[in-house]
C-alpha cells in the first residue's frame, strides 16, 4: 500500500444527496418522521398565525425543529445553531433544508416568538408528540408521577433590588458592579429582579443557596417513562402541591384516567392528598414523618402497588436530568414565565422523541419513518 496524498485540485461541481448521509438505523430518522408528523397536524394553526399576503417567512416548523435540535444537541445558543447550520450537514437535512439555502439570521427565532407564544404552539406541539406516543401503544392512562424542579433565572443576584428605596450600594461599575448586601435582608415581598421580575428568589432547602429561579413541574406515566404535561410556574414553598389539582385535571382533559399519582415527600400534605383523593386518584406519596404526622396511612402503604410506585417515581429525576443536562434547560435564556414556559415544553418534547424513538420496536421505528 502506498502513501495517500491529498489532492489540491478542488471540484467544481459536486451532488450531494443529504438522504444517503445519514445512516440508515441513525436514531434522528425516527425523531424527525415522529416530528414531522406532529407538527403536520399543526398546519391550520400555523395558517392562522401570518397573513395571507406579504413577504413570506421562514417556515414555522422549521424554526421548531431547528429549537427540538438545539435540545437535542446540547447547543449553547440559538446565534451557535445558525452558526452551525451553515456548514452541518446533519442539521440541513433535519429541516429539509439543501446545500444552497442560506441559514437564516438568529433574530428570527425572536421575531417569531411572539407569535408562538400567542398561539400556544409549543404546548400544542407537546401535546401532539404525546398524542402520537399513545397511538404507537406506548403509554398506559392509569398510573402516573409528579415531581417538580428548579430552573435558574436568567437574571443575576446583584439585579435583585428593594421595591421601594434606594439600592445596596455598589462600586459604580454598570457592567458588573461589586455590591455590598451586608446586612441586607432580602424577600419576594420587599424586593424584585429588575432583569426578570418575575423570577422568585427561592432555596431548596436549609443551607442552600438561594437563588433567582422559576419552578417547573412533570406529570410521567409510570409504564413508558413518557412526560404527559408539563408547565412552568413562579417558585415558591407551595408550587409543587399546588400544580397537582392542574395536572391531574388536564391529564383527564386529554383522555387520561390516573388511578395512582406517585410523588416525593414534598407532596405529603393534607390539602394536597385531598386534592388527589377529591379527583378519584389513590395518592401513591412518599411518608414524611419527621416531626409530624404522615397524611398517608396504612390503608395506602399496605398494598403492593404502592411500593412499586415508589421504585419508579425516581424515573422522573433522570427526565429533570436529561432537560437539564443535555437540554439546556438547567438556566433560561429567556426572560419572563411565558418565553421560559416555551422552551420548556419545546425541551420536554425532544426529550418525549428521544425516548419514543428508543421505545419503539425496530419495525415500528422503520414504520414511523416511512410514514
Amino acid at each position: 500500500m502506498v502513501r495517500g496524498r491529498q489532492d489540491p485540485q478542488v471540484t467544481m461541481l459536486a451532488f450531494i444527496d443529504l438522504e444517503s448521509r445519514v445512516p440508515p438505523d441513525h436514531p434522528l430518522r425516527t425523531i424527525k418522521a415522529l416530528a414531522d408528523r406532529a407538527l403536520a397536524a399543526l398546519s391550520n394553526e400555523f395558517d392562522q398565525m401570518y397573513a395571507e399576503t406579504g413577504r413570506p417567512s421562514i417556515p414555522p416548523e422549521r424554526l421548531l425543529k431547528a429549537s427540538l435540535l438545539i435540545a437535542l444537541y446540547s447547543v449553547r445558543s440559538e446565534r451557535a445553531f445558525c452558526e452551525e447550520l451553515d456548514y452541518h450537514l446533519l442539521f440541513r437535512w433535519f429541516l429539509d433544508m439543501n446545500l444552497i439555502e442560506p441559514s437564516f439570521d438568529a433574530t428570527t427565532f425572536t421575531k417569531n416568538r411572539k407569535r408562538l407564544l400567542e398561539h400556544r404552539v409549543g404546548q400544542q406541539l407537546f401535546d401532539e408528540v404525546v398524542l402520537e406516543a399513545d397511538r404507537h401503544d406506548l403509554l398506559s392512562d392509569e398510573h402516573f408521577t409528579v415531581d417538580g424542579t428548579l430552573i435558574e433565572a436568567a437574571a443575576s443576584l446583584k439585579s435583585f433590588k428593594p421595591k421601594d428605596g434606594d439600592p445596596p450600594s455598589d462600586d459604580g461599575d454598570r457592567g458588573n458592579p461589586s455590591v455590598d448586601f451586608h446586612g441586607d435582608k432580602r424577600s419576594n415581598a420587599t424586593h424584585q429582579s429588575t432583569t426578570d421580575p418575575e423570577s422568585r428568589l427561592y432555596k431548596k432547602g436549609k443551607g442552600k443557596e438561594a437563588k433567582l429561579v422559576f419552578m417547573a413541574h412533570g406529570l410521567m406515566e409510570n409504564r413508558s417513562g413518557l412526560v404527559t404535561d408539563f408547565q412552568v410556574t413562579s417558585a415558591n414553598g407551595t408550587a409543587e402541591r399546588d400544580a397537582v389539582p392542574t395536572l391531574l385535571d388536564q391529564a383527564k382533559e386529554r383522555g387520561f384516567h390516573p388511578q395512582t399519582l406517585g410523588a416525593d415527600k414534598g407532596y405529603d400534605t393534607r390539602d394536597c392528598v385531598a386534592d388527589m383523593r377529591q379527583r378519584g386518584v389513590t395518592p401513591h406519596v412518599s411518608q414524611n414523618i419527621k416531626g409530624r404526622r404522615s397524611a398517608i396511612d396504612g390503608r395506602t402503604t399496605r398494598h403492593p402497588g404502592y411500593a412499586i410506585s415508589q421504585r419508579i417515581r425516581k424515573r422522573v429525576e433522570e427526565i429533570f436530568g436529561w432537560m437539564k443536562t443535555v437540554g439546556g434547560f438547567r438556566r433560561t435564556r429567556y426572560r419572563g414565565l411565558d418565553k421560559t414556559g416555551l422552551a420548556g415544553y419545546l425541551v420536554a418534547t425532544a426529550y418525549n422523541l428521544v425516548r419514543m424513538a428508543k421505545l419503539l420496536q425496530p419495525e415500528e421505528a422503520l414504520a414511523a419513518q416511512t410514514g
